[in-house]
């Protein structure tokens, strides 16, 4: 369930870049919790592409959200993580 606890965000951003089929989208996520915030970036990630859904619809009418993944995590207890 995303954004189900509070947590101490230290860092958050949401990056977008330009490509030829697309737009990008990255967010990044920090805390000092001992609990991952995989959710939180994720979340990020989804509502910046449901917005950008939400202005381009009215000229791109096949617009889609696709491959929203994890990429990368460290800490916690599972420790490091990147997507290959």
């Amino acid at each position: 369930i995303p954004l189900a606890h509070p947590l101490p965000i230290t860092h958050a951003s949401v990056d977008l870049v330009i490509e030829a089929k697309g737009i990008a989208i990255e967010a990044t996520v920090a805390t000092t919790a001992q609990t991952g915030v995989e959710m939180e970036a994720l979340t990020a990630v989804t509502v910046a592409g449901l917005t950008l859904y939400d202005m381009l619809k009215a000229v791109e009418r096949g617009a889609r959200l696709t491959d929203i993944r994890l990429v990368a995590k460290s800490g916690g207890r599972s420790g490091e993580y990147r997507a290959e």
